[in-house]
C-alpha cells in the first residue's frame, strides 16, 4: 500500500469519528442480540450480520495500516477483535449437538465486549484488571489464609448437631431452633456444618448478605445450648470478621487496582504515540 495512502487509512482508522462510529454500531449489535432472546426474527438476523461485515472490515484495515505482522498479532486487542469475526462467521447449524449450538450463541454474545475496544478509558479498566492479577493473587491468598482460619474457627464454635450425632434432647431442640429461626434460605445447609460451608458463610459475610440474620440464628442456637459458643462470641466473631474483610482486606484489593492505573495510563499514551510516530516516519 503507498505510504500516504496508508498514512490516511491509518488517520481514518484511529480518529475519534471512526470508534464512535464503531461504538454505534457495536451498540446496534448488543440490542439485536438482547431482542434475539425474546423472539428470533430474520431481521435482527440481518442486523447482526451487518454489523459482522462491518467487524471484518474494521479488523481488515486495522490490518493494512500494521507496523508489521508482530506488532499486529502481539496487540491482544486484535487478536480478541479477530477472535469475534472468525467466531461470528462459523455457522449455528455446523453440528446436531446442542452444547456446541448453545457455546456458538454464547461465543457471539461476546460482541458485547467490544465496546471496551472503542474508548481509551473502557480499555485502561480491562489493562488494569489484568495488569493488576499479580498483585491480586496475593491479596486473594492473604484474603484466603484469613478465611481459612476463622472458618475453622466458626467450625468448631457454631457447627449444629446432625440427626446422626444429636441426642434426643438435641433433636427436640433442633426442631424448636428451626421453627424460631430457620435457615435462610430454607433450603441451605449449616452454615458452619463444614469446612467448605463455612467458607462460603464468611463469603456471604463479607458481602454483607444476611450476615445479621446469620447472627441472630446463631444467637437462638445459643441459647438452646445447641453449639458451645456464648451469644456474646457469636456477636464479637461476626462482627470482627465483617469489619476485617470489608474494611481491610476488600481495600488491599482496591489499593492494588488504583496503584496500577496511573502506570497503565502512561504506558497505554506511549504505546498509541509511538504507533503515531511510526506511520509517520
Amino acid at each position: 500500500m503507498d505510504q500516504s495512502l496508508k498514512q490516511k487509512v491509518h488517520d481514518l482508522v484511529y480518529s475519534r469519528k471512526f470508534e464512535f462510529l464503531i461504538m454505534i454500531i457495536i451498540l446496534i449489535n448488543c440490542v439485536a442480540i438482547g431482542m434475539e432472546t425474546y423472539q428470533p426474527r430474520q431481521v435482527l438476523t440481518n442486523i447482526n450480520f451487518v454489523c459482522l461485515i462491518i467487524y471484518t472490515i474494521e479488523i481488515c484495515l486495522r490490518y493494512a495500516v500494521k507496523g508489521s505482522n508482530r506488532e499486529f498479532f502481539t496487540n491482544g486487542w486484535n487478536l480478541f477483535d479477530l477472535f469475534i469475526v472468525v467466531v461470528g462467521y462459523i455457522p449455528e447449524d455446523i453440528s446436531s449437538n446442542a452444547a456446541i449450538i448453545v457455546a456458538m450463541r454464547v461465543l457471539r454474545v461476546f460482541r458485547v465486549l467490544k465496546l471496551f475496544k472503542t474508548n481509551l478509558e473502557l480499555r485502561l479498566i480491562i489493562s488494569v484488571m489484568i495488569r493488576s492479577m499479580r498483585a491480586l493473587t496475593y491479596n486473594a491468598l492473604v484474603m484466603f489464609i484469613f478465611m481459612y482460619v476463622f472458618a475453622i474457627a466458626g467450625v468448631h464454635m457454631f457447627k449444629l448437631p446432625t440427626q446422626d450425632t444429636a441426642t434426643p434432647e438435641q433433636k427436640e431442640l433442633l426442631v424448636k431452633l428451626y421453627e424460631e429461626a430457620p435457615h435462610a434460605p430454607g433450603n441451605s445447609d449449616d452454615p458452619y456444618g463444614t469446612l467448605s460451608e463455612a467458607l462460603f458463610t464468611l463469603l456471604r459475610c463479607m458481602s454483607g448478605d444476611d450476615w445479621t440474620d446469620l447472627r441472630y440464628n446463631l444467637v437462638t442456637a445459643s441459647r438452646l445450648n445447641l453449639i458451645p459458643a456464648s451469644p456474646v462470641a457469636v456477636t464479637i466473631f461476626h462482627i470482627f470478621w465483617y469489619v476485617f474483610a470489608a474494611f481491610l482486606l476488600i481495600n488491599l484489593v482496591v489499593g492494588a487496582v488504583i496503584n496500577n492505573y496511573q502506570e497503565i495510563m502512561e504506558t497505554e499514551k506511549k504505546n498509541i504515540k509511538k504507533i503515531s510516530d511510526k506511520m509517520i516516519d
